[in-house]
């Protein structure tokens, strides 16, 4: 009797700590941001693989934590993704993957994002090792890209952040593994 009271003790205090920081590949990711005054939790992080090579650590923020790759996308909320890269990559390389994504999962909506996609990718900078590049959805707003090296810019339009998210969390992400891990299911 008395070890089972001692492990429903330590469970509920483990339980009832905050979920800690996530650390991948050397990038770490606090368990929450505040943005616009409201907290986004840390939904989940995972790596991004080319080969043998490890290109960026990615974590994806939500106001409403979900698994749902299609509840997070279609959602109306507050949402973030932080890439911290791995390795040097220049903007022809990152602006070739975005695009590629949106033609994977949003093909049939490019006609109608292609000028913002034009703005959106212009403003990606040439990223080193270390650097981040940080999106942002916020709802009547538009997703901002923001970089160290680069300008933050603003696209209008919940289709285009659909479009943009479904690159890593749509039915033809950029990376089976990393959608998973940002989905927390790794």
């Amino acid at each position: 009797m008395k070890n089972a009271t001692l492990c429903a003790v330590v469970m509920a205090v483990v339980f009832a700590l905050p979920a800690a920081a996530k650390e991948v590949a050397g990038a770490q990711f606090p368990d929450a941001v505040t943005l616009e005054g409201k907290e986004l939790k840390l939904n989940g992080a995972g790596l991004r693989k080319k080969l043998v090579f490890n290109v960026y650590a990615a974590g994806l923020y939500l106001q409403n934590p979900s698994q749902s790759a299609q509840q997070v996308i279609e959602s109306d909320q507050l949402k973030r993704v932080r890439l911290a890269m791995l390795r040097d990559l220049d903007k022809k390389t990152i602006t070739e993957a975005i695009v590629d994504g949106f033609k994977k999962n949003a093909k049939d909506k490019l006609p109608a994002l292609q000028q913002r996609l034009d703005t959106f990718t212009a403003a990606i900078p040439d990223l080193k090792k270390g650097d981040e590049l940080v999106l942002t959805y916020v709802p009547s707003k538009g997703t901002t890209i923001e970089s160290k090296a680069g300008q933050k810019i603003s696209v209008e339009g919940k289709d285009f952040s659909d479009a943009l998210f479904s690159v890593w969390l749509g039915k033809s992400p950029v990376d089976e593994s990393l959608k998973n891990g940002m989905l927390g299911k790794e």
